[in-house]
């Protein structure tokens, strides 16, 4: 084999050599840049590729979503209280080409951007705002950060504020606020239960009397009208036993001699009882003439001779 050969094969083998450092491998969640003698010529997709060596160089994008840590902070509030905050942005590319060509450190950028904007966004809030409102900082902070790097080719997704730390003092302060509110709350939750209670017991008695007193009105009332219904009742019987005796009276047609009998009976019963005056009728001329009569009977009984007329 002569040198000549032997060169030629060198040569191929060098050359072969060199054109498979050519290939690259874009895998599915990069963009691939290629450039030409210092140029950007081109975008090319996942898959493999090959780029001519020394001459041209593809540069790998990732396109997955990334996040970066903002380190704590001291940021002074709206009411001159130091407190330590600290963030996680949330981002993916959108433009690879942008974001290669028009910031040299993406990472470093867009921390000291998101440190700057959130001294601004915290310090316009007072320390109870800004420990309740991280959703609106959260928003507010996202906004400006997606305005400041779409030059960039970056979309930031989301950002979110990992801590708000006051100094020791402030939260020992805040510790003992919120331990008195809590007594507070305590307190009137008590009195409130105890006025409620009072109430319902008060409501209870004033209820239970009512109820006794409609149960003794209704017992006046039952007795009552028993009592009515007993005089109505009785006087419906004397009433009847008035009738049958006047009309046995009528059907008997008695004496005058058996009505001064009935009378004197009548007076009996008057003068045994507990009245200290007796009120007689007017016209008695009749009744007592009725009770000569009746000695008279007497005396006839007796044996006597009836006097002449």
């Amino acid at each position: 084999m002569t040198p000549i050969i032997v060169l030629f094969i060198v040569l191929a083998v060098a050359i072969i050599l060199i054109a498979a450092t050519g290939f690259r491998v874009v895998r599915p969640y990069e963009k691939g840049l290629v450039e030409f003698l210092g140029r950007y010529e081109k975008t090319v997709d996942s898959g493999l590729r090959w780029v001519m060596p020394f001459v041209k160089r593809l540069i790998k994008v990732d396109m997955r979503e990334q996040v970066v840590d903002v380190q704590p902070q001291e940021v002074i509030t709206k009411d001159n209280v130091a407190v330590t905050v600290d963030a996680v942005i949330y981002y993916e590319a959108t433009d690879p080409v942008k974001l290669q060509y028009n910031v040299g450190n993406f990472i470093l950028a867009v921390t000291k951007l998101a440190q700057t904007n959130l001294r601004n966004v915290v310090g316009d809030l007072d320390l109870d705002e800004a420990l309740t409102s991280r959703e609106v900082i959260n928003a507010k902070l996202r906004q400006i950060l997606d305005d400041a790097t779409d030059k960039w080719g970056v979309r930031v997704v989301r950002v979110e504020i990992q801590r708000i730390e006051p100094p020791s003092d402030v939260t020992d302060a805040m510790h003992r606020q919120m331990k008195a509110e809590r007594d507070r709350r305590a307190i009137v939750t008590e009195a409130e239960g105890q006025k409620t209670a009072q109430i319902l017991r008060a409501e209870g008695v004033r209820e239970s009397q009512i109820l006794e007193a409609e149960g003794q009105a209704e017992a006046i009332r039952r007795v009552a009208e028993a009592e009515r219904f007993q005089r109505e009742t009785l006087a419906e019987g004397e009433a009847r036993a008035i009738e049958r005796v006047f009309s046995a009276i009528h059907t008997g047609d008695p004496t005058p001699d058996l009505i001064a009998i009935r009378y004197l009976e009548a007076l009996q019963g008057i003068a045994n009882g507990q009245a200290t005056k007796i009120f007689l009728p007017l016209d008695t001329s009749g009744v007592l003439g009725s009770v000569a009569a009746v000695g008279e009977l007497f005396r006839q009984g007796d044996g006597a001779e009836p006097a002449a007329s």
